[in-house]
């Protein structure tokens, strides 16, 4: 299954790169190979000042070896080994218009010391965070992520859209990050679900994954924006870093596991602006789009 799982992800990042390029049209990704010296590596490709990528990163990874302690502990085991692999992107474009997009599709197996697996599971997702509420761009994004999920089973998307509300908000300010889409973790082999099957879910959601943003790219880069606009995305960036550095376990997986900084901090926008004790201007559009962060939504 690992070997499967990272042939599809090589392939993914391939097609995601690809696609990517031509909607920019001014930019090429770089590629970084880089060697984990614990075990394993990764891929790494960046976007950055494009016509329409400010900058961007879709990036694969896989790593083994022995289980830090910390996450030994955080998972309830004593001398285990194990192999992560994924694909995690995250797309930040110039124009305010456009919204940022997040996903990430991963896969897990942990064993004993003589090799046997002991666990393995699936996770992933995709989320939508705009700067500005274009309500048909999130009915667009949720249809497709429920297209995908429909395929495999009726209550996934209600699940993993409700989970995905859950994961993203930043508790400390009392808001999501974003609109949401979908978010599932451990999923593993149960009654009703093989890991074929779960394989077979998680790899649907991956190949929805331009379906569910291009087009809004396409529909929303050339639009005009001010100054004033702009400083906001950047201010609403912040919230992004917050949650990415204070909340985010895929990030804290990566720096406890002795991950590659500079692969793990790709999200980070390139220009961030936290201003003291900002405040927005009644019935603006700003507004309009902080009350459905603070009030996550049905979007279908």
């Amino acid at each position: 299954m690992k070997d499967k799982f990272y042939a599809y992800i090589l392939e993914l990042q391939e097609t995601i790169t690809s696609a990517l390029e031509t909607v920019d049209g001014t930019v090429k990704f770089k590629e970084d190979i880089w060697v984990r010296p614990e075990g394993g590596g990764g891929r790494t490709r960046v976007i950055e000042n494009g016509a329409v990528f400010e900058k961007g990163g879709v990036n694969i990874s896989g790593v083994h070896g022995e289980l830090p302690e910390s996450m030994q502990n955080y998972f309830g085991v004593k001398d285990a080994n194990f192999f992560a692999c994924g694909l995690s992107l995250v797309l930040h474009p110039k124009n305010p218009m456009v919204p940022t997009v997040h996903a990430n599709w991963r896969y897990f197996e942990m064993y004993d010391k003589e090799g046997h697996i002991v666990d393995q599971w699936f996770g992933g997702g995709q989320d939508l965070t705009p700067y500005y509420l274009f309500e048909d761009d999130a009915i667009h994004f949720h249809s497709v992520c429920k297209s995908a999920c429909d395929k495999h089973d009726a209550d996934f998307y209600k699940t993993y859209k409700e989970k995905c509300d859950k994961y993203f908000w930043n508790a400390h300010r009392n808001e999501a990050r974003g609109l949401g889409g979908l978010f599932f973790d451990y999923c593993k082999a149960n009654e009703s679900m093989s890991m074929e099957d779960w394989y077979n879910f998680t790899t649907e959601v991956g190949n929805s994954f331009l379906e569910s943003y291009v087009p809004i790219v396409e529909k929303r880069k050339n639009l005009a924006f001010t100054e004033a606009q702009k400083n906001w995305q950047e201010i609403r960036r912040g919230r992004y870093v917050e949650f990415n550095l204070v909340h985010d376990k895929g990030t804290l997986f990566g720096l406890k596991t002795n991950g590659r900084i500079e692969s793990i901090l790709m999200s980070l926008p390139p220009h961030v602006q936290w201003v003291y004790d900002h405040k927005i201007e009644a019935n603006s559009p700003e507004e309009k789009l902080v009350q459905v962060l603070q009030h996550p939504k049905a979007w279908l």
